[in-house]
């Protein structure tokens, strides 16, 4: 699964979180989708370490942040809906 659809996830759990939708949340779905991030971060770690392109560097680095913070959106949804 790509960073855009797993980010489209978190950010359809934090809509019902905030529509008052949160008992529809279940744990192990958001457990799932941390898992994937968290391989996805990882990938994209090692795939920054071995590449020399800098402008593949650059927007690899990008994907990154966008993976780490919808990270820590999961893991804060996790603690919400504790």
């Amino acid at each position: 699964m790509g960073l855009k659809k797993l980010a489209a996830k978190v950010a359809d759990y934090n809509e019902r979180l905030e529509s008052g939708l949160a008992d529809e949340i279940k744990p192990d779905h958001v457990h799932k989708v941390l898992d994937k991030l968290q391989k996805k971060e990882a990938s994209l770690r090692e795939d920054i370490a071995s590449c020399k392109d800098a402008d593949k560097k650059e927007r690899l680095q990008r994907k990154l942040g966008v993976a780490e913070e919808q990270i820590a959106r999961a893991r804060w949804l996790l603690e919400a809906i504790g």
